[in-house]
């Protein structure tokens, strides 16, 4: 059952714990040899535990999940997986994990702690919330990125970024919220009740604030957080920011295929070419240009 479980751990996903290196590369540690082994460390231990709250989503969502046309074939419900050895799994990992969390360091295990217990009350209660489902989501990046502050020791990061961040969550979960009632269209319900809250022109609406709200907070953080460089060239990456959120709208309305954010970014390569030249150009100016 080893295949199957590596399966349930989702490992395609663990690309969204990519946000623990924001503080590392924002705050220019990205060349220090501590700071970047530090991140690594907590980056392969956010990623077990995101693969165990995983398992537990699944072990939640077993029965419901048999109803879903594509989630009936995750192992856990498709029989592949066995109860016992999830339950198990998922135990083992989060006793070894925590313990090598705090001591990595203790603020960045209470971090880790509070999203393994923010992830188990969305399994368990926060996503049969309306809008509270999609906070909650968002929530788990922030604490992503909170996660990195620790590791390397940040100086320079800007509470900007914490706001476009729950932001660009919210923006990605709305996203997904809608595919999901999209590809279910009227039997949305029968697989994920909290769908039946949710409009497409609801969330079309809610999208619209939020696309707004995270262009306006990155460029403000672009040209008033203190310790960026003296010319205010990291203005220059604003049009990667643009494109990509126009790119994952394109996406969705237009290509249909709007589900989960680490899919799409895996699938398509101008969104992953946009992700790309804005880490090039964010890393260019930030390690290269004079500061105030």
């Amino acid at each position: 059952m080893l295949i199957p479980l590596i399966k349930t751990l989702r490992p395609k996903q663990w690309t969204k714990n990519g946000f623990i290196f924001v503080p590392l590369i924002f705050d220019v540690k990205l060349f220090r040899i501590s700071p970047l082994l530090q991140t690594l460390a907590g980056f392969v231990i956010l990623c077990l535990l995101s693969g165990t709250v995983y398992l537990i989503n699944d072990l939640a969502d077993i029965e419901k999940d048999r109803q879903h046309p594509t989630k009936r074939n995750r192992p856990l419900p498709s029989g592949q997986l066995s109860k016992p050895v999830a339950i198990a799994a998922a135990l083992l990992i989060l006793a070894v994990t925590l313990p090598l969390s705090f001591w990595l360091d203790p603020a960045f295990g209470l971090i880790a702690a509070g999203y393994v217990v923010l992830q188990v009350a969305y399994s368990f209660w926060l996503k049969n919330l309306v809008i509270l489902d999609v906070m909650a989501l968002a929530a788990g990046f922030v604490l992503r990125v909170a996660a990195g502050v620790p590791l390397v020791d940040a100086e320079r990061f800007s509470p900007w970024l914490y706001v476009f961040t729950t932001l660009l969550a919210l923006f990605m979960s709305l996203g997904k919220r809608r595919q999901e009632i999209v590809l279910l269209k009227g039997q949305a319900s029968s697989t994920r009740a909290i769908l039946a809250d949710y409009s497409l022109p609801f969330l079309d609406e809610m999208m619209a604030v939020v696309t707004a709200g995270t262009v306006m907070t990155y460029a403000l953080y672009t040209f008033s957080a203190p310790n960026l460089p003296a010319n205010h060239t990291m203005m220059l990456t604003i049009p990667f920011v643009i494109y990509g959120i126009f790119r994952y709208l394109y996406i969705i309305h237009i290509q249909g295929n709007g589900g989960a954010p680490d899919e799409v970014l895996l699938t398509d390569r101008p969104l992953q070419a946009a992700v790309v030249l804005f880490g090039l150009a964010a890393v260019i100016i930030l390690y290269l240009s004079p500061r105030v």
